[in-house]
């Protein structure tokens, strides 16, 4: 019998732990200047960790899993409020995503049911990396969010805090995701994925990290293509949607635009419209490769990442063995189906 005034979850999340991984930068880089995206402030991101925790407190949750990063913003967030078990990632900071990488793979070491990740694609891209079939919600507050949610923060805390004590099963509002993956042909570079596009750029130039000069662009493979997103994904969505439930992803060939018959003009970045040649567009079946000959950059969830040299190939697919992603829709019926909130 639940005492009275406790909810059924307090009960039963005993144990549970969720992770939080906050990126600093996230919602910070060049497109500030060159575009019109709008700035997160760290204030932003402490006050929606806050509500992530107070969320997820509202489940039963007390215990965290969490690390150290450059503005404190978890420390902020959470350093006024009592009884939380807070287990702080103690690892070298290298100021990349490799931080955010390193930070998942110990969530999972430490036993976390489910990360919240606040932060964009790319943020996302590189959680994806640290664990592979991390049971995810992810926060929008990055430059790109095609793969992140616009839910209220306070929500998804409670959201994960339900699932990651089992008081939703997990398998009944989460699904792996579709991703590009990345195979290179006879070379001893990794493998590596992008979880909404991955973009083959012929610049020679490195450059910001943050892919934005559209005329540039040569090959693009998306696990998604939606016409009410920004970036390629929104590109791609303007020529033919992709949802991210169906088995499909979009494959768009560019050229310059004075030498195609037909030219594109999309979303590349917020606030900024471009105009691309558009040479081929089709979907793309789960597991057919696209080979990407070198010389050419490839970028990655909006973000230069990898130099193919001359005689250098690989091979990018679509496939449906990506992260978990939690239907915070689903988990909140769930638990008003189930009077999980009710004493």
């Amino acid at each position: 019998m639940v005492a009275p005034g406790v909810p059924h979850s307090a009960r039963d999340a005993a144990g549970a732990v969720v992770g939080i991984v906050v990126n600093p930068r996230s919602g910070t880089d060049v497109r500030r200047a060159v575009a019109a995206a709008g700035a997160v402030t760290v204030e932003d991101k402490a006050n929606a960790v806050r509500r992530v925790v107070l969320g997820a407190r509202s489940a039963g949750v007390e215990r965290f899993v969490v690390h150290h990063d450059t503005h404190r913003i978890v420390r902020r967030a959470t350093e006024t409020m009592r009884g939380l078990d807070l287990a702080w990632l103690d690892h070298p900071q290298s100021f990349t995503e490799e931080d955010t990488v390193a930070a998942v793979a110990g969530m999972r070491d430490r036993g976390c049911g489910v990360v919240v990740v606040l932060g964009g694609d790319g943020t996302n891209r590189a959680a994806a990396r640290g664990w592979p079939d991390l049971v995810v919600v992810p926060l929008s507050t990055g430059t790109n969010n095609a793969f992140p949610l616009m839910v209220e923060a306070t929500v998804a805390g409670a959201a994960a805090g339900y699932v990651a004590a089992g008081l939703v099963p997990v398998d009944e509002v989460t699904r792996p995701v579709t991703v590009v993956r990345v195979r290179t042909e006879g070379a001893d570079e990794p493998d590596d994925l992008a979880l909404v596009d991955a973009v083959a750029v012929d610049d020679p130039y490195l450059g910001s990290f943050e892919l934005f000069d559209p005329a540039t662009v040569r090959t693009v493979v998306l696990s998604r293509a939606d016409p009410s997103a920004v970036g390629f994904a929104g590109v791609g969505g303007l020529v033919e949607p992709v949802g991210a439930d169906e088995d499909a992803g979009l494959l768009l060939r560019l050229g310059p635009v004075d030498g195609c018959d037909r030219v594109l003009r999309g979303p590349t970045a917020p606030g900024h419209y471009a105009d691309l040649g558009l040479v081929e567009a089709r979907r793309l079946p789960l597991g057919e490769e696209v080979a990407v000959d070198g010389p050419m950059l490839l970028a990655f969830d909006g973000e230069r990442k990898r130099r193919l040299v001359a005689d250098e190939r690989v091979h990018l697919s679509v496939r449906r063995d990506g992260p978990r992603l939690v239907d915070v829709d689903a988990v909140m019926a769930a638990v008003a189906g189930a009077g999980l909130a009710v004493s």
